[in-house]
């Protein structure tokens, strides 16, 4: 699907800067990459993917260490409270996606929007010279390939 080529598109354009001139180390990249991509706030979804899966901000594992104690200290195991709470963090956790997806289709909406109004409406006239766009050439494209055909003469 084209959302997956996008995300590929960035995974990928995060990776090639990261390993720079040594392209063997890619692998040894890519839990970075895919941590930087994971935490990058997404316009279209208008949050990130890491709070999207898990209902909360991500954190470094430097803060993790930190938070470690203070999260023990504060725990709560009372399991009848500690049930309710789940409960509530996965609604949350529902509404946000459901905002998401909400936030998704709004985005697509406004940028179909942008792209139709740049579209010109060509009107052809009897003995007007056209090309005609060969849509198979889509398919085996090359850069020396001429991607229309013509010019032809409208009658």
């Amino acid at each position: 699907s084209g959302q997956v080529e996008v995300s590929n598109r960035g995974l990928k354009r995060i990776l090639e800067r990261a390993v720079g001139e040594n392209h063997a180390s890619w692998s040894d990249k890519l839990d970075d990459a895919l941590w930087a991509f994971r935490t990058a706030y997404k316009t279209p979804i208008g949050c990130t993917p890491y709070k999207l899966v898990y209902g909360k901000v991500s954190h470094l594992p430097v803060e993790l260490e930190h938070k470690a104690y203070w999260a023990l200290k504060h725990a709560n195991f009372d399991l009848k409270i500690a049930g309710d709470h789940r409960k509530i963090q996965i609604n949350k956790l529902n509404e946000l996606r459901d905002q998401a997806y909400e936030n998704s289709v709004i985005y697509k909406e406004k940028t179909k929007r942008i792209h139709d109004s740049k579209i010109k409406n060509c009107v052809f006239n009897i003995g007007d010279r056209v090309l005609l766009f060969n849509s198979c050439l889509k398919i085996f494209s090359g850069k020396i390939k001429s991607r229309s055909s013509g010019p032809f003469t409208v009658s």
